[in-house]
């Protein structure tokens, strides 16, 4: 009577690992090996390119970019991949490649299938994110899609579908840079054309206010009478000195010249008292002059700049600044990759016996303790 017991009593004995450990790891195999649906998976991957002057890069994307004139664009891969994790996917991916009935075919096994065709947006996202996959390999910018789905032609569908909204991605963040890049080119350019307009008009106001159309025409024309006042001048003083040699101080010529020279010197003088002060005073209006003039220069010049860099920018425009480079088109799988039963019942049984483990450890700590 004692052999048969013993069995029993080895098994009452491991009855917690049985219960903890084998009892689930049964469950997940019959689950696994019996129940689950196949899972196929469809794989693409693309590359985002952009311009080869945009930015600099690593060594690898600055060779690809002198061998093709293209760079690959890393941060904008990531924010592809941002987005096809995101609910604005989701929301297409619904409309467009009935993302609803791709994960509720008949195929599906219960716990697999999408729970319920009217889930809350949060649960379809979580769903979704859990049947689709996207890496980018930090190294190349290769941005790779995993779809999966109950039937290849569904998979392949959701990768593709999912390449064409990265498409129009891609083309929505390059349209709005190029706009935003003629739009800022645009708005310095109204900005230098009123700079121009302002310029020309402070300038006309001066000379319809100072009566002057140059004044440095004015200045030339009073630096040679003042030279034909100093020549006179010059000339009446020459001539005193050589009549004054040989005639005597009160003669009437010499008389003359002195009222000559006099009256030259106090109109030179007076002339250059006009020119020097007052509201006429020449270096004041020649002053304000030039610097009207070097303002209307400044921004003519800048009209020049800012109209060369709209060019620039238009003529970029027509050229697609970013776009996405399809490296594999999504394939139709043969066999299904998923549910991977052999490795996800190992790991079930490995957490299960690891935790168990360190529970037993535990207690036995404790009771050791206790004692």
């Amino acid at each position: 009577m004692a052999r048969p017991a013993w069995p029993l009593r080895m098994l009452w004995k491991r009855r917690f690992f049985l219960l903890l450990v084998m009892l689930p790891t049964v469950l997940a195999g019959v689950y696994l090996y019996g129940i689950a649906a196949g899972q196929y998976v469809s794989e693409a991957r693309f590359v985002i390119r952009g311009r080869q002057e945009a930015r600099g890069g690593s060594a690898l994307s600055e060779a690809l970019g002198a061998a093709t004139g293209f760079k690959q664009m890393p941060e904008e891969a990531i924010t592809v991949r941002d987005y096809l994790q995101s609910h604005d996917a989701v929301e297409k991916l619904r409309e467009r490649a009935g993302l609803i009935d791709i994960y509720r075919r008949p195929e599906a096994d219960r716990l697999a299938r999408l729970w319920g065709p009217d889930m809350p947006a949060e649960f379809l996202q979580i769903y979704y994110n859990h049947m689709n996959s996207v890496t980018v390999d930090a190294t190349g910018g290769i941005t790779t899609i995993q779809a999966r789905a109950f039937r290849p032609e569904d998979a392949r569908r959701m990768a593709e579908a999912q390449l064409a909204i990265s498409e129009e991605f891609v083309n929505q963040l390059s349209s709005r840079a190029r706009a935003a890049s003629v739009e800022s080119a645009q708005a310095e350019l109204d900005r230098a054309e009123q700079r121009v307009v302002d310029a020309q008009l402070a300038l006309t106001e001066w000379r319809q206010r100072e009566q002057a159309v140059d004044p440095t025409g004015i200045a030339a024309i009073g630096q040679q009478g003042f030279a034909a006042l100093e020549n006179a001048l010059n000339s009446t003083r020459t001539e005193l000195q050589e009549k004054s040699s040989f005639m005597r101080a009160d003669n009437p010529q010499i008389v003359t010249l002195r009222n000559r020279i006099a009256a030259l010197e106090a109109r030179i003088a007076a002339e250059r008292t006009r020119l020097a002060t007052g509201e006429a005073a020449l270096p004041e209006r020649l002053a304000t002059f030039e610097r009207l003039s070097l303002e209307r220069e400044f921004a003519t010049k800048q009209l020049a700049s800012a109209a060369a860099s709209l060019e620039t920018a238009r003529m970029d425009a027509q050229r697609q600044q970013l776009f996405l480079s399809r490296v594999v088109q999504p394939n139709l799988a043969e066999y299904p990759l998923y549910p991977k039963a052999a490795l996800t019942l190992f790991s079930i049984f490995g957490v299960l016996a690891m935790t168990y483990g360190v529970g037993w450890l535990l207690i036995q700590g404790v009771r050791e303790h206790a004692l």
